[in-house]
């Protein structure tokens, strides 16, 4: 894709002081669709070098209301937290809500969940994927800050996968270890035994060519 064909439309960048420190944010709108997506930026990018980075998606019930049913809002504060210890970094924030199935259809599954259903299960019955998301619009805004290379803030060996086919190189994967409860267990648990993502340690991960 050149850049004349990109699928986004960038916004005005602005300064967004946090209390979990200062960043820039930039809002992004896909041309097709009209979704509106972030960029929280920290520091300066240098060409070729390796950005830390969270490619978070949506979660109201967890970022906004702080939810104990997901380590979504916790994974997205440790993300914040991290790369304004590191001085360099970028949140791209998807309106992905529901690993890509919308809000609804994710209310949907959490009743199925209420009846007994695993997250998978419960998307499968409502005939969707176990994740429906799509990552090329996270790629794209990344090619739009001048970022190639990422060490990513991620469990899940999916959205690393994801990234690389279009052209996102990981060259580490920096997991986000949050303790589960007695709410998110369940669920945590069957990401990491049926998803595969990485759940019980926060060591510093090589996947690629490190730098």
């Amino acid at each position: 894709m050149t850049h004349k064909e990109t699928t986004i439309v960038q916004g005005e960048r602005v300064q967004l002081p946090t209390k979990y420190g200062h960043f820039e944010l930039i809002p992004f709108q896909e041309k097709e669709t009209g979704l509106e997506h972030m960029a929280l930026i920290k520091g300066v990018f240098t060409k070729n070098k390796p950005v830390l980075t969270r490619i978070h998606s949506a979660c109201a019930t967890g970022d906004l209301f702080g939810s104990l049913r997901c380590d979504c809002g916790d994974q997205l504060m440790e993300a914040m937290k991290m790369i304004e210890q590191n001085g360099v970094g970028v949140i791209v924030y998807l309106q992905q809500e529901g690993r890509g199935i919308g809000l609804m259809n994710k209310m949907k599954a959490y009743k199925l969940q209420e009846l007994g259903r695993n997250t998978i299960e419960a998307n499968l019955e409502l005939g969707f994927a176990a994740d429906e998301r799509n990552y090329q619009i996270g790629a794209d805004i990344l090619n739009a800050l001048g970022v190639q290379k990422v060490k990513l803030l991620t469990n899940n060996p999916d959205k690393i996968v994801g990234l690389e086919e279009i052209g996102i190189q990981v060259v580490k994967r920096v997991p986000l270890i949050i303790p589960s409860n007695v709410f998110n267990k369940f669920y945590l648990d069957t990401k990491e035994l049926q998803m595969g993502h990485q759940l019980s340690s926060g060591k510093l991960e090589k996947t690629s060519n490190d730098y």
